[in-house]
């Protein structure tokens, strides 16, 4: 045999044996693949996610793999490490038969929506309308979905979409019927909810928009109710539980509200929802209302935890952050109502060298009338009445509030008037105030006031 023949056969070898690896690599990769939702099935995911990290270790690049390694987690409570595998197979992979695309999509939306991912979502249910255009629930999660991105215009156009579809879809009903109310459209609001609940009156989510419409129109008791029905559906239960905690605020019941925040916190077990951040800011509204400013302050800090920009979390923060290094100002904010009035008068009397006349505990803090006492020979004197208003609301005080203090001190004949907030002031409270015998002491000044008076103890 010549040495060219030689050659050529050790090619062709080389080649064969090349391609007989492929093949056996080709034929035992997708048994060991199919081997993960079996293990996963057997509730054996521990071995799931070894052998699917073992072939993406081999090969990287093996989608069907990483998808079943997100389901594994998922099954393992590992949300995070599932959305992570999910994105990868969503970003590259090859969708055909071995990975249908619109299972993936539907289990990756849901996914996304649970795990409050909603701009991802929505790319994902946009995706799915067109993939399974004849089902109405794709077209309802986008309308959902846009509807919380307050794109309304949008959302109306996919939510009248599912009802063409399925004329009987509670859900899609409920919404349109919740978004008519919004425009002011009531005839057609009342309408489109009373279809959702004669259509399914077990669909308990309906429920939260009509609780929705009733809280709005300040029908609280009728409001309560409906919520309450809305808490037997699991996934509006934590929504509805918030807003029936937001109906006993409007009604100033700060612990029943309170009760209901702390519930709807509880039910988030992995501190992992959206609606946990509104939950623990009102509850510590609640506690600010209350007085009780060490747990507002443990709720802000656990929303400032997991995000900084929430709504005026810093500003809260900042505004209470002197509490720990002054204590008159603790007890300033956190006392019972009659400590309060003893810190007040103690600091007319003392700091501002006034004798109190009188001294009356308001909801918003308290009223003294005083004398001034630093000039010699005060007694003498014809009395010049003053006014002293200490607020502790945790919101600035506003000009209809200085309004009404000239007004009565116009009623009592005083000369003067002192206004006292740890709150501060609006910008339309300080401008009417300007050119007129009203002072208005900032929360600085107050500190220093509390310090200079000293304990209220003889």
């Amino acid at each position: 045999m010549s040495s060219v023949a030689i050659v050529a056969v050790c090619v062709l070898g080389i080649f064969i044996a090349g391609l007989l690896v492929f093949i056996i690599k080709s034929a035992v990769a997708p048994k060991k693949v199919d081997a993960i939702p079996k293990l996963i099935k057997q509730g054996k995911t521990q071995n799931a996610i070894k052998l699917a990290k073992q072939i993406i270790g081999k090969d990287p690049k093996n989608y069907i793999a990483h998808y079943y390694l997100g389901k594994a987690y998922l099954k393992e409570n590992k949300p995070e490490l599932a959305i992570i595998e999910y994105k990868l197979v969503n970003e590259n992979a090859l969708f055909g038969q071995n990975l249908d695309e619109q299972s993936f999509r539907e289990e990756y939306a849901q996914l996304l929506m649970k795990y409050n991912q909603p701009q991802e979502a929505l790319k994902n249910y946009l995706l799915l309308t067109k993939l399974d255009p004849k089902n109405a629930e794709n077209f309802y999660n986008a309308g959902h979905l846009y509807e919380q991105c307050n794109r309304y215009d949008l959302a109306m156009g996919f939510l009248q979409k599912a009802v063409m579809i399925n004329t009987r879809h509670a859900k899609a009903h409920a919404e349109i019927g919740l978004m008519h109310y919004r425009t002011k459209n009531f005839g057609e609001a009342k309408k489109e909810i009373d279809i959702a609940l004669k259509l399914s009156p077990e669909t308990y989510s309906s429920y939260y928009y009509l609780g929705k419409i009733e809280k709005d129109a300040k029908d609280l008791g009728a409001a309560l109710k409906s919520f309450e029905k809305a808490q037997r559906d699991p996934e509006t239960k934590q929504k509805a539980i918030i807003e029936h905690g937001s109906c006993f605020m409007l009604a100033n019941r700060w612990d029943n509200a309170a009760m209901d925040f702390q519930r709807a916190i509880d039910l988030d077990k992995e501190n992992l929802n959206g609606e946990t951040l509104y939950a623990r800011y009102f509850l510590a509204t609640c506690y600010e209302k209350s007085r009780q400013i060490d747990k507002a302050i443990e709720q802000w800090e656990q929303i400032y935890k997991r995000n900084k920009t929430f709504r005026d979390v810093s500003a809260k923060l900042s505004e209470y952050k002197d509490l720990q290094a002054n204590d008159y100002l603790k007890d300033y904010l956190t006392c019972s109502n009659e400590e309060f009035l003893l810190i007040c008068k103690n600091a007319v009397e003392k700091a501002l060298k006034n004798q109190v006349v009188s001294c009356e505990g308001k909801k918003w803090g308290c009223q003294l009338t005083g004398v001034d006492t630093s000039t010699e020979g005060w007694r003498n004197m014809r009395k010049q009445i003053s006014l002293f208003r200490f607020f502790r609301e945790p919101d600035p005080v506003e000009d209809d509030i200085i309004r009404e203090s000239l007004d009565i001190m116009k009623q009592l004949n005083c000369q003067k008037g002192f206004l006292f907030s740890s709150s501060g002031y609006s910008n339309s409270g300080r401008h009417f105030a300007e050119g007129r015998p009203i002072e208005l002491v900032d929360k600085i000044k107050l500190e220093a006031l509390l310090s200079q008076a000293g304990s209220t103890q003889a």
